[in-house]
């Protein structure tokens, strides 16, 4: 199976463009110094540079394991067009989601995806046809019962969130709100069109109460809309242009294609191993690794992480989010509509939702289909060969659109996120279980060791904004840490906050239940423990 890196364009022009460039090969064996270390160049690693930057902070060193910026947001070339060149998609992140409302906050990747000139389109949910396995079949009545639901478990979350009430699953809030779509599979599309296609996960395996909310955090404070960017010079565009603002041509800063294989951290500072035999001695170190990589220990650390840092590391989901191109000779589909739901008679989410970039606004004339999967259905998909893939994609399309001859792909093309070593999955969620105090422990520096990432948000977990926040917070920490002038973050509209000290966290978290309460009367008779006889004989 192809790497994701066989996949992704190698932005050599991009960088130039953007007045960076790929540094000259250091030699083996040295150690070089510096002040922070920012491990990653996603939009985590790029922002968190950048605020130390306009705090002064000019000694950084910002390593990036990929020969581009962005991480997950990554893009490559795929099919033809009529002049022979290639079309530019999204593999990764896609969207900008929740973009501003006049008069309020606005979401700060739509104000540099506007700030660039980011060719996008907004996505209307509505442009959508229905199908099953006998082809079309209108069943869009079924979203408004799903919407219903969904009012009345939104009112319940938020009840529950401010009387600190156990959270539920998602699952489990829905059922209560009558939402049940049991063995109905048009029902089931229908439920993964408004839940699983954005978390990445079913009802059963979310938190109700912060999934209802970080939805609501994204969508109610910036505004319902999604815009679907398709910018042939990929979505990274932006993240090239805000590390313009502080790095230049051939930075020596700017260490690309550099892999980290140990970090050592105490209070004194931080020491990062490379692949190479190199390393880095810092005062402070920002990993913005994703959740996928710490939970895969890719990485060693000296000392171990503490039981807290790792029980919130194991504790939270990264989600994937697989996205399987298709050029066909001829649009086949209708051109005017943007999504096509399909309800499979027996698999959920089994090859739901396509979405066509031949439709007005998107590209035009590209006869671009793609099909999303997510969750179990991702990590069969990305371990199994392309050709079972396009058999299965392609029986699918012949179901929905039986009187059509529906003919071959002239391309095709998915990455697999699950199977990256860098990734380990898309993007992350928030599961059953996880307390906003487990995920503070996930934010939370461990010494001079800090971290940022789109999981590490409380508000905007999954998300590039995410990210962003996350960023530019634990930036603004280390260059208060630093003794840097650092007001960036307090001017975001976000709030205040100390940045001279380090992050809570918790030592201990307690669960609901005390001991004394494992009693008869609630169905404990029994005492699990046992008491041994210590004694020697």
């Amino acid at each position: 199976m192809p790497s994701l890196l066989q996949f992704v364009t190698l932005l050599a022009g991009a960088s130039s463009a953007a007045g960076l460039a790929v540094p000259q090969q250091r030699d083996a064996g040295t150690c070089r110094k510096t002040k922070v270390a920012v491990l990653g160049a996603g939009v985590a690693g790029v922002t968190a540079t950048q605020a130390l930057s306009n705090a002064s902070v000019t000694d950084f060193l910002l390593v990036e394991r990929n020969g581009y910026l962005g991480g997950r947001v990554a893009h490559t070339t795929f099919g033809k067009k009529a002049d022979n060149t290639s079309y530019t998609v999204e593999l990764g992140a896609n969207w900008v989601q929740g973009l501003g409302s006049p008069g309020g906050p606005e979401n700060p990747i739509w104000t540099l995806a506007k700030r660039y000139g980011l060719n996008n389109t907004y996505s209307n949910y509505s442009s959508m046809l229905t199908y099953d396995h006998t082809g079309y079949v209108d069943y869009t009545d079924i979203m408004d019962e799903y919407d219903d639901a969904y009012d009345i478990a939104a009112a319940d979350a938020g009840f529950l969130l401010s009387n600190n009430r156990q959270d539920p699953s998602a699952r489990t809030g829905f059922s209560l709100a009558g939402w049940k779509p049991k063995k109905d599979m048009h029902a089931q599309a229908v439920e993964f069109w408004n839940w699983d296609w954005e978390t990445a996960y079913a009802p059963e395996d979310c938190s109700f109460v912060f999934g209802i909310s970080g939805d609501n955090l994204t969508f109610n404070q910036f505004s319902d809309e999604n815009n679907y960017v398709w910018d042939q010079r990929g979505l990274n565009a932006f993240i090239y242009g805000e590390a313009s603002t502080f790095l230049v041509e051939n930075d020596p800063r700017l260490l690309l294609s550099t892999t980290v294989t140990n970090i050592s951290y105490s209070d004194s500072g931080v020491t990062v191993t490379l692949e190479d035999g190199e390393c880095i001695e810092a005062e402070h170190a920002i990993c913005t690794f994703s959740l996928g990589v710490l939970q895969n220990d890719v990485v060693d650390f000296e000392p171990p992480l503490p039981r807290w840092k790792v029980d919130a590391i194991e504790s939270f989901e990264m989600g994937t989010y697989t996205k399987i191109f298709m050029q066909f000779n001829e649009t086949f589909w209708d051109e005017d509509v943007q999504y096509f739901l399909y309800a499979d008679p027996q698999v959920r989410g089994y090859y739901p939702v396509w979405q066509s970039l031949d439709a007005p606004g998107f590209l035009e004339g590209s006869h671009i289909l793609f099909v999303t999967v997510v969750g179990s259905e991702s990590y069969r998909v990305e371990q199994q060969s392309d050709e079972v893939t396009l058999a299965e994609s392609m029986a699918v399309l012949r179901l929905m659109f039986p009187n059509i001859t529906v003919p071959e792909p002239t391309a095709f093309l998915y990455p697999r996120w699950s199977l990256e070593d860098w990734a380990f999955g898309s993007y992350s969620n928030w599961p059953v279980g996880m307390t906003l105090e487990k995920h503070q422990n996930l934010r939370a520096n461990v010494e001079r060791l800090w971290f940022a990432g789109e999981a590490n948000s409380a508000e905007y977990f999954g998300f590039m904004h995410g990210a962003w926040f996350e960023g530019q917070e634990v930036g603004e920490r280390v260059a208060a840490a630093l003794g840097a002038n650092s007001t960036a973050y307090t001017k975001s509209g976000r709030g205040h906050h100390n940045t001279s000290s380090a992050m809570a966290h918790y030592d201990v978290l307690h669960g609901t239940t005390w001991l004394k309460e494992y009693n008869a009367e609630n169905g404990w008779p029994v005492s699990s423990f046992v008491d041994y006889d210590t004694s020697s004989d």
